[in-house]
């Protein structure tokens, strides 16, 4: 059986890739990786994330404001944002959320520009990807008011990262989000995490790499890309006691309905 995998968060726009991105684009066909979704951090990577999306068959954008990037992001910004969200092959906002972790913007910015994201993609009607690093309190409080007023019909989006407790597995499943697992679940420091993650029914995962980041441990140190998208599939399955095939078809039907992709 030929798999058909989704890598629902990528940074193709970076310049880890700008000598071989055509070439890592293919590896990650070869290795059945057939959609690749990457990820807007500000406007200018939003924009090249159009066009790639443009230049490749299997590749689609998400377009937002990262919260490292939100200080000094004003309302004419977002406009901006908006006028990109009507592109082809834009079927995402994001990344955008809260990141007290490192405090790259401050606070208030952060939950301006996050909020300002949050109003757009219910104008917009796409899903969003949401960054939360250390602002978890601050994050549902947020997107569980934001869930229960939103005119976004189907999954609200994807849980970027998710690294929580079953509780907050519950409360992100219930407002309607997938959550995205990707190589760090093979990190020695995931081990009880891994306890989480057999738990999690596999109708609300999806799969990524954040590429050129997070490698799965088998390449730790060196650049991630999207075909090492199949590590962290093996490792669910295993994890899982589910075949491979399994988990890449469900994760993948999971992945498409969230960005209303036909297969």
């Amino acid at each position: 059986m030929e798999l058909n995998v989704v890598d629902t968060h990528s940074h193709l726009d970076m310049p880890e890739f700008a000598i071989d991105r055509e070439g890592v684009i293919k590896r990650a066909g070869q290795a059945g990786v057939k959609t690749i979704v990457t990820i807007g951090i500000d406007l200018k990577s939003s924009q090249e994330a159009i066009q790639l999306a443009r230049s490749y068959p299997g590749v689609y954008a998400a377009v937002g404001i990262h919260p490292h990037n939100a200080e000094g992001v004003t309302e004419m910004d977002i406009t901006q944002l908006q006028t990109m969200t009507k592109k082809s092959r834009v079927v995402a906002l994001g990344e955008m959320g809260l990141d007290y972790f490192r405090n790259i913007s401050p606070k208030e910015a952060q939950l301006k520009v996050f909020n300002w994201q949050l109003e757009l993609a219910n104008m917009t009607s796409l899903p969003i990807i949401i960054h939360c690093r250390e602002a978890l309190s601050d994050m549902l409080e947020i997107l569980v008011k934001w869930s229960a007023k939103s005119a976004l019909k189907g999954p609200k989006g994807i849980i970027h990262c998710f690294s929580g407790d079953l509780a907050t597995v519950k409360t992100y499943v219930n407002m309607g989000f997938y959550l995205a697992l990707g190589g760090y679940i093979s990190y020695p420091s995931s081990a009880s995490f891994r306890e989480v993650i057999r738990e999690i029914p596999l109708k609300n995962l999806v799969l990524e790499t954040d590429c050129p980041f997070l490698p799965p441990q088998r390449y730790r140190g060196q650049r991630n890309e999207p075909a090492y998208t199949l590590s962290t599939l093996q490792l669910l399955a295993n994890i899982k006691g589910l075949s491979i095939e399994e988990v890449a078809q469900t994760t993948t039907t999971n992945a498409l309905e969230v960005f209303k992709i036909s297969s």
